[in-house]
């Protein structure tokens, strides 16, 4: 009896921590955008409760402030008259045109671009469109522009669909469900299972970042062909993080899905995505050359 309360508690678990976010996500299903599957913005009355909007706005508008204040301050935020930053900076502007087809409120954004010296190899774009770059990803993976263009649009990407938003409202009702899952099957089975409740919990909101990265990287690639960027860089990219990072975590236990993952996703739009490439330099799919990057990847 007592190892079938056990079977039971853990099952029970397994959909307890996914009751408050499947219930937000049922209301809205996806919608495919463009060739593109995607969860809708208005994340019902779930998300506005527990991540409200303009709230994440101006926490946003703070952070970054004092992000880059602080970098000033250590002599490592870029100028703008670096060649880098005028690089970063032309192609954002080709790019923010076609950035309201995923999120009118785009348009009235206060876009921000700023270089910062760092070994990190990693980028950022916090909502309300501040971006943030490190000379690590370009220097150590000697980026093209069309690769920038992949990293800058994929980074925006999760900006315009509010992935931000999302997040923490669905760490917030994971994390609720599941301790008060965990507290009620320990009190009825008399074993402590809120360790494995917060356990279950955790693997559900890295699930749900994965499905946001997978969104990021098809929705990043669609704003940057519309701007003129070669999509096909997106591929070049992920082959060269994982090169450069050969000891990643396995994806299950992981925010981001595995890079063969992300290439097989992205070659399985080119369908999409390549013609929007070919429209922005007045040719055609079958008259584009193959994409070259500066170092050569597998």
């Amino acid at each position: 009896m007592n190892k079938l309360k056990q079977t039971v508690a853990v099952l029970a678990l397994c959909g307890i921590v996914q009751v408050a976010p499947a219930q937000d996500r049922g209301q809205q299903g996806q919608v495919v955008q463009d060739g593109i599957a995607v969860k809708p913005l208005k994340g019902g009355w779930l998300r506005d409760a527990l991540a409200p909007e303009g709230e994440m706005d101006k926490a946003a508008a703070q952070q970054y402030a004092a992000m880059m204040g602080q970098a000033q301050q250590k002599g490592v935020l870029v100028s703008p008259n670096d060649p880098q930053v005028k690089r970063l900076r032309a192609i954002a502007q080709r790019i923010i045109p076609h950035t309201a087809r995923w999120n009118q409120d785009a348009q009235q954004w206060k876009w921000q671009v700023n270089l910062v010296k760092s070994d990190q190899v990693n980028a950022f774009c916090m909502p309300g469109g501040r971006i943030g770059f490190f000379t690590g990803i370009i220097d150590k993976l000697k980026l093209t522009d069309d690769e920038i263009a992949a990293v800058m649009g994929h980074e925006i990407a999760h900006a315009l669909r509010e992935h931000g938003r999302d997040r923490q409202t669905k760490a917030t009702a994971t994390g609720l469900a599941s301790q008060l899952g965990g507290a009620l099957l320990s009190a009825w089975t008399g074993y402590d299972v809120r360790g494995i409740a917060n356990g279950l919990g955790q693997v559900v909101v890295l699930k749900f970042s994965r499905d946001e990265e997978r969104e990021a990287d098809l929705v990043g690639l669609d704003i940057s062909a519309r701007a003129g960027y070669d999509p096909r860089a997106g591929i070049a990219l992920w082959r060269k993080m994982a090169a450069l990072n050969q000891s990643a975590p396995i994806e299950l236990l992981s925010t981001h899905p595995g890079g063969e993952h992300r290439i097989e996703q992205i070659q399985n739009h080119m369908n999409v995505l390549l013609p929007l490439y070919a429209r922005s330099r007045n040719t055609s799919v079958d008259r584009l050359p193959p994409y070259r990057s500066n170092v050569a990847v597998r």
